[in-house]
């Protein structure tokens, strides 16, 4: 059920986590087919346009098309991570060190395979930093994770 359970979240987060525009707001022949209009048919249609032919990938290759690869791409959706849907088996792997819930969000980080022990104990010697109450939300477990990550050489790449 556990393994069922992190699945699920993880196909979740997964689905949700889209970059914005990558090549630019104007890059594809859907783009330029479309310009102008709104809405999320026609954001839908020049997407699918984009997509089919390939056109936005050899835009930002050639840079045709409208396209660019010189901007930094954004995101401005949800967290990838839901710890909320997660937090209580989280919390316990973390007091143990190791666990499913903690190997998913090691993994749905992008910790490296070698790195994700020293992952796990970071946040384990750090319990109380990260849980420093009953009441604590997902959000500050997050944010007090990211900083634990930052300040540690090996593993401050995978929180830039």
């Amino acid at each position: 059920m556990k393994k069922l359970l992190m699945a699920s979240v993880l196909a979740t987060a997964s689905a949700a986590s889209f970059a914005v525009v990558p090549g630019g707001d104007s890059c594809g022949w859907g783009n330029m087919l479309f310009e102008g209009q709104s809405g999320l048919p026609i954001h839908v249609v020049a997407s699918i346009t984009n997509g089919t032919s390939g056109n936005n990938t050899f835009g930002m290759t050639s840079g045709t098309n409208g396209c660019s690869a010189n901007g930094t791409l954004t995101y401005a959706g949800k967290p990838l991570i839901n710890l909320g849907a997660i937090m209580d088996e989280f919390s316990e792997d973390v007091a143990r060190g190791d666990g499913e819930a903690l190997s998913a969000v090691a993994i749905s980080m992008g910790v490296a395979t070698e790195d994700r022990s020293h992952f796990k104990t970071l946040l384990h010697n750090n319990f109380d930093a990260l849980f420093p109450s009953d009441s604590v939300t997902a959000d500050d477990v997050m944010a007090s994770m990211l900083d634990l990550m930052r300040a540690d050489a090996q593993l401050a790449k995978y929180a830039a």
